[in-house]
């Protein structure tokens, strides 16, 4: 075992793929530093993305399902008020029982979590500089570079957390905004407008191109499009943003779409155009490490670097800027440093829309495969038909499969729907086993469920769905 000094393996950042890593390192008998500079573990996901968007998404459901649909069960109930403070505060303690949890998982594990500024030196020396100025230099046999991403500002539009956001702001505003205006037809643009329209907010979507959610499958992109408008989102594709001012607290966006001009005044804006890798602590050309043209460091299935044992995972590598993946990542990055044969496979990735109705997807859209020239086949099933969703009440939506016509491999799922996002675990399963149509089909699932619905899509990829 190496010195607490010279480690196994130092990890540069303490975020889902980072804190993964560093888990499953010490699991393997590794001598292990995570060197983190924020106050707490957990990176963006934890801290001010993933975990907290989800419990205010959570609460405003429960605020909007209190006064728009909890009648329509017999339940009825007085005057119903928003309580912004608490909300805020509950979710503020979901952050902090996550990241306490990193913490005790690190003392557990006996991960050493070094406090600080990391930056990386030729010779796999990483000097962790601390908040109070001192310097713990650490020389490791491995490195994994774990440093994510930050949001993309517009020119026009500098963050200030105030009345111009990224999901950091758009995660602690004190009061419902009159107007929120969103720049970004992303996941982050649609989760977090979701939040803020439930509470009362008037919210428009502004996106660049000619739909919301680019890169879903276009029967989703559609259905979801029509749901949000109805739910109340002002949504404006195919538009975009020339400029911007500030006016006091009131901000003018300047817009522009099919040669024509308009104008947008707003109290607070969010922007959620994407995330860029960020490499703090990480001067690449030093280095010798080989990046990609968006800044991304590029890695081999092993996240190997170009570097000898320097290792990349997580948004710093590019691809799906997605916790889950960042984790599995860095679990494939130190299982590769403790001798293990493994890979990263990215085709069962899921990805994840958590609006209401959310959106799964797994593998290629539909247009993805006719463009590969592959002969394929397609079973689709209505939650409107299946038993479980009429009980609740949450009839929208619909799963999605695609397969291919000859081997019945399934090459893609697109789910959206009520709880989808836990409902896609079971493709996510069938396409890291490769698994065919009639795999899935032919799986008893447990009624009434919810999962029935992908079931019958399964059938009807060969034509014989059961309830439709």
């Amino acid at each position: 075992m190496a010195d607490s000094l010279s480690p196994d393996v130092v990890i540069i950042g303490g975020g889902p793929g980072g804190y993964v890593a560093a888990i499953r390192a010490a699991q393997l008998g590794l001598s292990t530093v995570c060197v983190e500079m924020d106050a707490t573990l957990g990176g963006t996901c934890v801290n001010v993305g993933c975990i907290p968007s989800k419990a205010l998404l959570q609460s405003s459901e429960h605020f909007e399902f209190a006064r728009r649909h909890m009648a329509d069960h017999g339940v009825r109930v007085g005057e119903v008020t928003l309580d912004l403070p608490t909300m805020l505060t509950r979710k503020d303690r979901v952050v902090a029982a996550n990241t306490r949890g990193i913490e005790y998982l690190f003392r557990k594990n006996k991960v050493t979590w070094a406090k600080g500024r990391g930056t990386l030196k030729p010779g796999n020396v990483v000097e962790v500089v601390a908040a109070d100025g001192s310097t713990t230099t650490y020389r490791a046999r491995d490195v994994i570079i774990a440093t994510g991403s930050v949001p993309i500002a517009l020119p026009f539009l500098p963050f200030d957390e105030d009345r111009v956001l990224s999901n950091v702001g758009a995660l602690a505003m004190r009061e419902v905004p009159e107007h929120l205006v969103v720049i970004g037809g992303g996941v982050i643009g649609l989760e977090l407008g979701s939040v803020w329209r439930r509470l009362g907010a008037k919210v428009t979507v502004v996106e660049l191109l000619p739909t919301i959610l680019a890169g879903n499958d276009a029967e989703v992109v559609k259905e979801a499009d029509k749901v949000f408008r109805t739910q109340g989102l002002s949504i404006r594709a195919g538009t975009r943003v020339t400029g911007a001012a500030r006016d006091g607290n009131r901000i003018r966006i300047d817009l522009e779409a099919n040669g024509a001009r308009d104008t947008l005044t707003a109290d607070r804006v969010l922007v959620a155009v994407g995330r860029k890798p960020t490499l703090t602590g990480i001067d690449a050309a030093a280095l010798g490490l080989a990046t990609g043209k968006r800044g991304e460091i590029i890695v081999d299935p092993q996240m190997r670097t170009n570097v000898p044992h320097v290792y990349a995972i997580g948004d710093v590598v590019g691809g799906m800027l997605l916790a889950h993946k960042a984790e599995e990542e860095g679990v494939v990055a130190v299982e590769t440093m403790a001798g293990r044969r493994t890979h990263m496979n990215y085709r069962p990735v899921p990805s994840i829309v958590y609006t209401w109705p959310e959106i799964a997807a797994i593998g290629l859209t539909e247009q993805q495969v006719k463009d590969s020239g592959r002969d394929y086949r397609v079973g689709r099933f209505p939650y409107s038909a299946n038993a479980r969703a009429r009980t609740a009440g949450e009839t929208t939506g619909f799963v999605k499969l695609i397969a291919d016509a000859k081997t019945d491999l399934l090459l893609g799922a697109h789910m959206i729907g009520p709880t989808v996002s836990e409902l896609a675990a079971e493709l996510v399963l069938a396409f890291a086993y490769d698994a065919s149509a009639e795999d899935v089909a032919t799986t008893i699932h447990a009624h009434p469920t919810l999962s029935e619905a992908t079931k019958e899509a399964a059938l009807g990829v060969a034509g014989h769905a059961i309830h439709i």
